[in-house]
């Protein structure tokens, strides 16, 4: 490993536009079944739903922590119906599969998803025996990226020293608890929705291509 990163023993990935490209554009088919369920609970319509919808993402995070405390839905309910999406849009790549086989440590899905989907996401990239497991909303106890309590119980669960782990995230706003904790931070600049703004000094690596920055990565070992 590059001396700058000889101490990371644990590495952490978000999910969504992270371990695979935005141009995917998963979010896009999740969004339209968000807007759907804002009008359906709401009974708003879908365009009063939808700047609902962005209203809760901006102030709390997700629109399922705005909803859970203005409209007290059934997360489970909620989460298992805009996740119902095909991923046909989604492929291995195998530069990203090796690249992260030759990551040494441990590595960890940490996603303001649930774990149901986000099994379903790693399978179909090929990745589902790669991390040794996922910290999903609901282990978060559905407080949600960027709050500071969703990194200190992924970091207690599973015994992890900050300072030894990097995470790596497409939402540059999430990068900031991680970096107040002492991790260091990567940011997946791929042109995800509100990706980075402001100062960026709680940035410690920016690429555009995870696979590309991980098999440069591990390709200075000589593997």
């Amino acid at each position: 490993m590059v001396p700058a990163l000889a101490h990371i023993d644990a590495w952490i990935f978000d999910l969504d536009n992270t371990l695979y490209p935005a141009s995917c554009d998963l979010f896009g088919l999740i969004d339209q079944r968000m807007t759907a369920y804002v009008a359906q609970v709401t009974g708003l319509p879908r365009h009063e739903a939808y700047a609902l919808q962005k209203r809760f993402f901006r102030e709390h995070g997700t629109t399922l922590a705005g909803l859970s405390i203005e409209y007290d839905v059934d997360p489970h309910e909620f989460l298992a119906d805009v996740h119902a999406i095909e991923l046909d849009a989604l492929s291995e790549d195998r530069r990203l599969i090796d690249a992260l086989a030759r990551l040494p440590g441990r590595k960890l899905v940490f996603t303001n998803g649930d774990a149901p989907y986000a099994r379903r996401v790693l399978d179909r990239l090929g990745l589902s025996r790669t991390f040794e497991a996922i910290h999903d909303i609901h282990a978060c106890g559905l407080r949600p990226k960027p709050d500071p309590h969703a990194y200190a119980s992924m970091l207690a669960s599973f015994r992890i020293e900050p300072t030894r782990a990097l995470f790596a995230e497409d939402m540059a706003r999430n990068l900031k608890p991680a970096k107040a904790l002492g991790m260091t931070t990567l940011w997946v600049d791929n042109g995800s929705e509100q990706a980075g703004d402001g100062a960026r000094d709680h940035i410690d690596y920016v690429t555009a291509d995870l696979g590309a920055w991980l098999h440069a990565l591990t390709e200075t070992t000589g593997e």
